[in-house]
């Protein structure tokens, strides 16, 4: 008894855990990115780039503690299941590449879109990872998700309708600032999509810890995002420094990030999908007020409220499995927010 209800309060801790980061996260990166400040602003790349670096502290920590907190038998697991294993490491280099990718769309994305239109499209990941499972893991979806993933189309589209009373869409001054915003959030989408399925992919077969997939992640991840801000901002660091910009918003920031796939790891192992779904849905919600109220940059419409229900609907309908079908799912590292 003690154990079950261990495990219900393990259920709704990380449904709390998870609302608070993902609602916490679109908002304080929008403030950072749009807040007026002295100086220059920060680099989102070099916030990509430590958030990897936090995260591959926070999974080689986690990974000492499976190791009865042994320096030495963390560094034996390193050494078998990385160096030894050379092929395998490397296969994670595609989607440590692409979460790369998408963790700097992600940043271009709220630079130019309010976070509850944000939250709202971004949730077009269920239906590039749905796509992408049927094609690479021939998965197939029953009535109910297919049903689903047309709903969420149709509320995704209602969100990006200008209000009935608006005219001049296209002359008004955000209107290039929003299309490149939509742009950014669906390419994340289809690389989040990709990224997951190929590392369900690849994962097929094997039993490996999930702290270790999220070290060799973190591992690329941090190189990557490290090219990225040289090839990219290499004139803009000589110039103000690697954390020019930087304020305590934007280290919360940059933690929240950190820990975004782990804590999902946490809902898939602890919870389910409709409590994920729940969390979702939440956070949609909570990021619509506070986007409203504290932020002052958006104005919801009768297409907004419409569409942002129907995604709702569609997370919990996508989520949803008979209890009769429900099978083991391996815990993946996804998308951050």
């Amino acid at each position: 008894m003690d154990r079950l209800g261990g495990r219900v309060s393990l259920k709704y801790l990380s449904l709390v855990v998870m609302i608070i980061q993902t609602t916490v996260l679109v908002l304080t990166l929008r403030y950072s990115r749009t807040s007026q400040q002295e100086g220059p602003r920060y680099l989102s790349s070099t916030a990509v780039f430590n958030a990897e670096v936090l995260k591959l502290v926070i999974c080689l920590f986690l990974m000492l503690l499976e190791k009865g907190g042994s320096p030495t038998g963390l560094i034996s697991s390193l050494n078998e299941d990385i160096l030894q294993k050379p092929v395998d490491t490397l296969k994670l280099l595609v989607p440590a590449g692409l979460y790369t990718i998408q963790n700097n769309l992600l940043f271009v994305a709220l630079s130019n879109l309010d976070a509850a239109t944000y939250q709202v499209t971004y949730q077009l990941k269920i239906l590039t990872t749905a796509i992408f499972s049927v094609i690479l893991l021939r998965k197939k979806l029953n009535l109910t998700k297919w049903l689903s993933l047309v709903v969420l189309m149709v509320g995704v589209a209602l969100v990006q309708l200008p209000d009935s009373n608006s005219t001049d869409v296209k002359k008004s001054p955000n209107f290039s600032s929003q299309v490149i915003g939509l742009v950014a959030v669906i390419c994340a989408c289809f690389s989040s999509g990709f990224a997951g399925v190929y590392f369900e992919k690849i994962l097929k077969g094997t039993n490996p810890s999930i702290w270790l997939r999220n070290v060799q992640l973190a591992m690329f991840s941090s190189v990557i995002a490290l090219a990225g801000v040289y090839m990219n901002d290499n004139t803009a660091v000589i110039t103000a420094g690697f954390f020019q910009g930087y304020t305590l918003v934007v280290w919360i920031t940059v933690a929240l990030q950190a820990v975004g796939g782990l804590i999902i790891a946490m809902v898939i192992k602890y919870a389910d999908n409709i409590v994920k779904g729940f969390a979702v849905s939440l956070s949609i919600i909570l990021s619509t007020f506070l986007s409203f109220s504290f932020l002052g940059d958006f104005t919801p419409t009768h297409f907004f409220f419409v569409g942002a229900t129907l995604v709702i609907v569609a997370t919990f309908l996508y989520g949803y499995e008979p209890s009769s079908s429900r099978l083991p799912t391996v815990p993946l590292k996804t998308s951050p927010i």
